[in-house]
């Protein structure tokens, strides 16, 4: 499927992206090399493998645990800013990022 510039405008807009005409230029070979790489996948033979669930485990199958799951109470504001190096009004202060 060719890629033209106003797909690459498209996904710009959904990203929130302003791009200048001289970007679109730019970028316009790049994604079409990044697409064209990763449709590569769909000729790969995947028909024995079995689909993957991120990470989680077959159903039943047992999980190495350090502990167990219980409910206990939460920590407290109190208790959560004793340590903290400059609270503020009940809050965590952390420096600006910019």
């Amino acid at each position: 499927m060719p890629i033209n510039e106003s797909d690459i405008e498209k996904v710009a807009q959904l990203a929130h992206l302003e791009l200048a005409p001289e970007e679109l230029k730019i970028f316009g070979p790049q994604i079409i090399d990044i697409v064209a790489y990763v449709e590569q996948l769909n000729e790969l033979d995947t028909s024995n493998v079995e689909p993957a669930l991120g990470g989680l485990t077959p159903e039943g199958a047992a999980t190495d645990s350090v502990r167990n799951d219980e409910l206990a109470g939460s920590l407290g504001q109190k208790t959560a800013l004793a340590e903290a190096p400059d609270p503020a009004e009940g809050h965590f202060r952390v420096p600006k990022v910019l």
